[in-house]
């Protein structure tokens, strides 16, 4: 993990306390630059890589290694973190295997994104995932997914043939809707709802039974990722929501294979 990677996911970091900082810092250089210990000149360094003026660093290891309860044990070698204190951080910054698989899934997207749309949708989604923000990621992905659906089938001539075809016979009970005819991109949102376009694929046998279903799924988890409500979304949430939109509609449908 880069130094910048774990700042960005620590909410209001600038404006921790000195002694957060270097307890973040010293448990950064143990973990992922695999020193055992540490001096001032080490965590001053972390500062400057951040382009931050360095606090009075020595003064506060120092402290922070004299306290009645210390952060760090002093050894001949230099300083370390305390037990409890590396532990608190593990439990905290550690990722779980999981979120490095998910992360890279999306990380090794943007060559495989042509849409500057997506490629916006995308980075997104992967700056929120980065910071645990999992409704936002959860919307962000969903967009993604969606725009390339849709891009799906308006850039192929045949499939948006197939797409207008179906119209008039989903809603052959309802003129206005069955005149809807798409002519630009933007006709989709402007005519139709998402889970219309959903059926519409369904009826103009764009996408299989399974699609289908996971499209519908994942809607109703975006949809309520997206409203306010006293539901907690965790990290699993967002897994399955990035895993399976990623890799059954953003890879699986090629924008450059016509049908």
């Amino acid at each position: 993990m880069k130094l910048t990677e774990l700042v960005d996911q620590v909410a209001g970091f600038d404006k921790l306390p000195p002694r957060e900082k270097i307890q973040l810092f010293a448990w950064y250089l143990h973990t992922h630059r695999d020193q055992e210990h540490f001096g001032s000149d080490n965590i001053r360094a972390l500062y400057k890589e951040l382009h931050m003026v360095p606090d009075d660093v020595g003064k506060y290891v120092m402290r922070m290694s004299s306290m009645n309860t210390p952060d760090l044990a002093r050894e001949r070698n230099g300083f370390k973190l305390t037990r409890a204190v590396r532990s608190q951080l593990d439990a905290k910054y550690t990722n779980h295997p999981t979120m490095q698989v998910v992360s890279k899934l999306l990380t090794d997207l943007p060559d495989k994104v042509p849409d500057i749309a997506e490629k916006v949708f995308l980075i997104e989604a992967i700056d929120c995932y980065r910071v645990r923000a999992y409704r936002a990621c959860i919307v962000m992905t969903w967009n993604l997914a969606f725009d390339h659906l849709l891009n799906w089938i308006f850039n192929d001539p045949s499939r948006l043939a197939a797409f207008n075809a179906a119209i008039p016979k989903k809603f052959q009970n309802s003129p206005k809707k069955a005149s809807i005819f798409i002519n630009r991109y933007d006709d989709f949102a402007d005519n139709l709802k998402e889970f219309e376009i959903i059926e519409l694929c369904k009826t103009a046998n764009l996408l299989n039974d399974n699609l289908i279903r996971t499209l519908k799924e994942k809607l109703g988890k975006r949809n309520t990722a997206a409203h306010p409500s006293t539901m907690v979304v965790v990290q699993a949430q967002a897994d399955d929501v990035v895993t399976d939109l990623v890799n059954n509609v953003v890879l699986a449908l090629d924008l450059e294979q016509p049908s």
